[in-house]
């Protein structure tokens, strides 16, 4: 899913870091780099089905130094190979991460008991249908967010909880943002923007509490916009990016 690693590399650019460098399956290099002249894309060893190989560990650790804050799972891809990769980061990188889509995906796979305590701070960031992966439950919203509460103090972790008025929580203290996004922002690759805009203020040296509610924050009010323009029927994930700006100028304004 070269889009989606694109559109994550993309909200990153317009959340104001001033780097941004994608690692990408070597097969797949030429098209993300071919989405925005802006970031850096480097190559990643693939297995024959051009997926991340198990050897990439390495290479993702030693650039990952440099950085000031990762993000896992746009476009990683799913396979048997890749949970003990995906595990080692998670548990590994020094830096405050951001865990979405295949890397949330692999987590679920294991059970909380068993999840290491990770280096950083990590913020995980799901759908319904992901979080009821992670928790082997599937409830009710209220209960949901109920459970997001107790799971985030359990692993040590900021967990988002997306849906209509997005959770976001430490353990200890919860957020709903109830005044902006909108129904047409349930469309594909909408996460992958969150995650590239909440990483992008994580790499700005924004506390990840406060990066992650500010992120929420901005990213549904560039969907309102974006809807305001196109409709929410004809709204897609690259319209919130259009209007990152546009949201961020607004909270610029005294």
């Amino acid at each position: 899913m070269a889009g989606a690693v694109a559109l994550a590399g993309m909200s990153a650019l317009r959340s104001g870091a001033g780097r941004v460098r994608l690692l990408v399956p070597d097969p797949c290099l030429e098209t993300v780099a071919q989405f925005e002249p802006s970031y850096m894309t480097s190559p990643l060893p693939a297995d024959q089905a051009g997926r991340i190989a198990a050897e990439a560990v390495e290479t993702i650790l030693e650039t990952t130094k440099a950085a000031t804050a990762v993000g896992l799972g746009p476009g990683l891809g799913r396979a048997d190979t890749l949970s003990h990769a995906v595990i080692e980061l998670y548990e590994s990188i020094e830096q405050p991460m951001v865990v979405d889509a295949d890397g949330l995906f692999t987590l679920g796979q294991i059970t909380n008991e068993h999840l290491p305590i990770p280096a950083a701070p990590r913020i995980l960031t799901p759908h319904p249908g992901e979080f009821a992966r992670l928790t082997g439950e599937n409830r009710s919203l209220e209960g949901r967010q109920e459970l997001a509460i107790q799971l985030a103090a359990d692993l040590g972790v900021i967990i988002v909880l997306k849906s209509h008025h997005t959770l976001i929580t430490d353990g200890e203290t919860f957020y709903l943002n109830k005044t902006t996004g909108n129904p047409g922002m349930a469309t594909g690759g909408t996460g992958d923007v969150l995650t590239g805009l909440i990483t992008g203020l994580l790499a700005q040296g924004i506390e990840p509490l406060d990066a992650a509610r500010l992120g929420v924050y901005i990213h549904g009010m560039a969907g309102d916009f974006a809807a305001a323009d196109a409709g929410m029927a004809a709204l897609i994930a690259s319209d919130l990016i259009d209007f990152l700006p546009d949201a961020v100028r607004q909270l610029e304004r005294p």
